[in-house]
């Protein structure tokens, strides 16, 4: 195996195009789509920096650590940003957004996440978008968690630029990515004059060198073995279907949120409404007393393959997240993770129920 992944051919431009092709229809898109070389965080620079700059002003939604991350950029960009800060235990509204649009009708560009899987909250992109639509902006959306979990759809939502990665619920490795770009967001960024240009951020580039010449001639080598993982990752999803892989991360959410509530010993779910929880992990708040930090540990300590971190940053006293997307999207890896979490909990002398966690948790999977 070894040597048969050491000594690939070079990967052809049209092998590269089909793969393009095959994430497109995965997006139901006929926008642009650009794979990028590299973990997400690519794709979501290169898109900003490449649309916004001191003329800009936007809308960054913040529902998670990310948007702030894109509140960072726009403003090293030049940017003037409005950000629209909700609790991270919810979602934002379209009536939330519509408010700003009211306050600052000169908005003309809305950076949103889809699902935060860092706080276990996802938000409604459809109803955001047509108030987007109705302004005229540009919409700026961070799709990488939720691909494959559930629907994106950036033509039907009016989205200028999706931001896709492979390793959450399409199960595939962090190293590479992509964007679909609408010819609105392609025109933004020929008009700036800050568009980053010869660079690895460019996203021009692969519209002037790539796209426009046909698809005929790659920029530079492609990353074979992650290409070659997109490609498997897109098929896995064809062969199941995807409304099948959806339903499944779905699943997995609805019995993990339901497990945790009959495990008791003070464990409740962070996301407060379950129509506002994301499918690709849900979050729990650590009982009161104790550090979530601490109790994931005590979980592992024992399977350290589990599905299960502890909140970033200021999050780590009390957020806990069971990571339930891609290949542990399955009722093994829900389980697995309530009786980790149940045994953790009894060890600092809280009562929990276990085995109702494990019914409740088999009888919510849909």
């Amino acid at each position: 195996m070894t040597h048969l992944l050491l000594d690939l051919p070079p990967m052809s431009a049209a092998h590269f195009a089909s793969i393009e092709d095959r994430v497109a229809r995965l997006l139901s898109t006929r926008q642009d789509v650009v794979i990028t070389q590299g973990e997400a965080l690519l794709p979501l620079e290169g898109a900003i920096r490449a649309t916004a700059g001191p003329g800009t002003t936007a809308l960054n939604v913040v529902t998670g650590p990310y948007g702030q991350t894109f509140g960072d950029w726009l403003r090293d960009c030049g940017a003037t940003v409005i950000d629209l800060t909700v609790p991270f235990h919810t979602a934002v509204t379209a009536e939330q957004v519509r408010g700003v649009f009211t306050e600052h009708p000169e908005i003309d560009f809305v950076s949103l996440v889809h699902a935060e899987a860092a706080t276990g909250n996802t938000n409604p992109v459809a109803e955001i978008g047509e108030v987007v639509r109705a302004h005229g902006a540009l919409f700026y959306l961070d799709a990488v968690a939720s691909v494959g979990a559930e629907p994106v759809l950036p033509d039907a939502w009016g989205v200028d630029l999706c931001v896709i990665g492979a390793q959450k619920a399409l199960g595939g490795p962090a190293g590479v990515s992509a964007v679909s770009v609408s010819e609105r967001a392609w025109a933004r960024m020929a008009a700036n004059p800050r568009a980053p240009r010869r660079s690895y951020l460019s996203l021009l580039d692969w519209k002037e060198r790539w796209i426009d010449g046909g698809r005929k001639a790659l920029l530079h080598a492609p990353a074979q073995l992650e290409m070659l993982a997109l490609e498997a990752c897109v098929e896995r999803v064809e062969a199941a279907g995807l409304e099948t892989v959806m339903a499944r991360h779905a699943s997995a959410a609805a019995a993990t949120r339901a497990g945790a509530v009959a495990l008791g010993g003070g464990l409740e779910p962070y996301v407060r409404e379950a129509a506002e929880a994301a499918p690709v992990a849900t979050t729990l708040r650590a009982p009161s007393g104790t550090v979530a930090a601490d109790l994931v540990a005590r979980a592992l300590s024992a399977d350290p393959a589990l599905p299960l971190a502890a909140g970033g940053g200021a999050l780590a006293g009390e957020m806990i997240r069971v990571n339930h997307y891609g290949p542990e999207a399955r009722p093994g890896a829900v389980r697995a993770s309530l009786a980790a979490l149940g045994a953790a909990l009894g060890e600092t002398g809280l009562r929990v129920d276990t085995d109702g966690a494990l019914r409740a948790a088999d009888a919510a999977w849909r």
